[in-house]
């Protein structure tokens, strides 16, 4: 667990179930991650993302806002899929409630679950990606002092080649940098 001012980042509960799919079904959430998806695949998701930390001990957290005890969104790390073009690498990714955009919550949860990582795996690097044309993530790239790889940018295989957001970019922060 992660505690920064405002946040908590955990485990999944199963408490965090409706909170996580009622997001996860918004257009609004959902418009750079491919679409909404329907409950059971946001189960999954929480299945997979508690597996993920059950396993190597770090994650995409919960992110609970810790003055009201509510599931807010995910924060956090994790070791980035094998299909991926940046892989093998540690990624930082993030995905918040509405509610709560423009409170610097997903840059203050990020830098935190960066800090931890860097403070626990041995990894000198690590990774964030996104379609290039979100730019308010990669503008939560820039404030956590991570550095766009233009050299990195790539196509997302899981992606139809006509898809608008196939193409991502790639920001990354090393060991050490602020």
């Amino acid at each position: 667990m992660i505690e920064t001012a405002r946040l908590v980042l955990r485990p999944f509960r199963e408490d965090d179930r409706d909170a996580f799919a009622a997001f996860n079904g918004d257009a609004r959430v959902s418009d750079w991650l491919g679409g909404p998806i329907d409950r059971a695949a946001s189960d999954a998701l929480v299945d997979r993302i508690n597996a993920h930390i059950a396993e190597h001990g770090f994650g995409f957290w919960a992110a609970e806002l810790k003055a009201e005890a509510r599931l807010v969104g995910m924060i956090g790390i994790r070791r980035m899929p094998a299909d991926l073009p940046p892989a093998p690498a540690i990624e930082a990714g993030w995905r918040l409630a509405p509610a709560v955009w423009g409170q610097g919550l997903a840059a203050e949860g990020a830098r935190a679950a960066l800090d931890w990582g860097f403070a626990h795996l041995p990894d000198d690097e690590i990774l964030a990606i996104t379609a290039t044309g979100n730019l308010r993530s990669q503008a939560v790239m820039r404030r956590i002092g991570m550095i766009k790889q233009p050299d990195r940018g790539f196509d997302h295989p899981l992606l139809a080649p006509d898809y608008p957001l196939r193409r991502h970019v790639v920001y990354a922060a090393g060991r050490g940098a602020e």
